[in-house]
């Protein structure tokens, strides 16, 4: 058993080194205005910037997976090293004159080495805290959903300043949460590493049918999520245009998006009480309503009642995060942890460009109003693979 008192700083480091490094994940979404601006791009150039980060994780995520990088080597180590990387490659997006394609490469190599920092985040508190795991979690994916809505606030604040102050910004404060992972936070006590290179060993977990089941859920949970944080200022700027009130769309998307922190927070406290599957289904079935609720909502004169509607929506949209990464964790033996978690998200994150795609092309065919139905496919089928019982009626969950 680890130290009481390393508890008590240990997580609040590895929290604050999430959110610092995540935040790197929407940077170019945030700037995105004058991204177009400066490059003369099409307006719907938010889903290819979004999907390019998303691809690049996803294949990042592949790439640690079969080589098993998380299991093998220091997470701490392993974090660092791609918090540097990929804060260098996100200041790619400032060089003087870049065109389109460059842009989105570089997005991609910043994808591709948030692998080594968002699972291996998860990786790493796993190998602290094996008792309360669900709440260690629900304030580590907290910190990166604040993370992943923290440009949006950076430009709003910075609106009277050059768009690129917000890149730089964003990879300083990166390469500061790497330092603070590396020199802070040393290999836990209940990491045991994998000795071997292993190509199969990504795929282990899914003969269990709990660690299946959770899996599942999640890839439903995540059909809905990425495309719902990258269409907020969307949904805020059509609304903007239909009553014609000045809205702050920087500053509400933060604030959407950021709140999700506290329903994490909440959902992993919650899992202590009432189990990890009862708080995720609740979490599912609430944001499968909201998308279903949707077309009330949108476009309603009435900012209160869009920004409430919206600032729930981020609640529920999250809730379940942690829990569905909590149950993968502890469904999957300790050697093959940190590669169960990376081969998890990269399914989840393949899963969110196809979504995110889906609603660029069929929004030059249906209504904005009815638009994001389509999200509620994902809440609906993650539902069906989570209420099926796995192996002794239930998933496992660890208090």
């Amino acid at each position: 058993m680890p130290d009481p008192a390393v508890k008590k700083w240990i997580l609040p480091v590895i929290i604050v080194s999430q959110f610092l490094c995540t935040s790197l994940w929407f940077a170019g979404n945030a700037v995105l205005p004058d991204i177009i601006k400066n490059l003369s791009l099409q307006d719907n150039f938010l889903a290819n910037l979004t999907s390019a980060v998303q691809f690049g994780f996803i294949t990042g995520t592949l790439v640690f997976a079969i080589f098993t990088v998380a299991d093998r080597f220091s997470p701490s180590r392993v974090f660092f090293t791609c918090a540097v990387i990929a804060a260098l490659c996100n200041l790619g997006i400032n060089i003087n004159g870049i065109t389109a394609t460059p842009l989105l490469l570089f997005r991609f190599f910043t994808g591709f080495f948030l692998a080594g920092i968002y699972p291996v985040g998860m990786k790493i508190a796993s190998d602290y805290f094996q008792e309360g795991l669900g709440r260690s979690l629900g304030f580590l994916v907290g910190a990166l959903v604040v993370g992943t809505a923290f440009p949006h606030l950076l430009k709003s604040i910075t609106t009277q300043l050059p768009w690129k102050y917000v890149i730089d910004t964003i990879s300083v404060l990166s390469l500061l949460g790497g330092s603070l992972m590396l020199f802070l936070v040393a290999d836990g006590p209940y990491r045991k590493r994998g000795q071997q290179l292993s190509y199969t060993a990504f795929i282990t977990g899914f003969g269990n049918k709990n660690f299946r089941a959770a899996a599942f859920g999640y890839f439903g949970h995540m059909w809905e999520l990425y495309t719902f944080w990258a269409f907020v200022p969307v949904m805020l700027s059509a609304n903007k245009n239909y009553f014609h009130n000045a809205i702050d769309v920087p500053l509400l998307s933060f604030v959407i998006i950021a709140g999700g922190a506290l329903a994490c927070v909440a959902g992993g406290l919650l899992s202590q009480h009432y189990g990890a599957k009862k708080i995720a289904a609740l979490a599912l079935s609430l944001s499968c309503m909201c998308c279903l609720l949707s077309p009330f909502f949108l476009f309603t004169a009435s900012v209160p009642l869009l920004t409430g509607f919206l600032f729930f929506w981020g609640l529920v949209v999250i809730a379940d995060s942690p829990l569905f990464s909590t149950l993968v964790a502890q469904n999957v033996v300790s050697q093959a942890r940190g590669t169960s978690l990376t081969i998890v998200n990269c399914i989840g994150f393949f899963i969110t460009i196809i979504s995110i795609q889906c609603i660029k092309l069929l929004s030059q065919t249906i209504d904005a109003r009815y638009l994001y139905m389509l999200l509620a496919i994902g809440p609906l089928l993650g539902l069906v693979a989570l209420l099926k019982k796995g192996e002794n009626g239930e998933l496992k969950i660890e208090n």
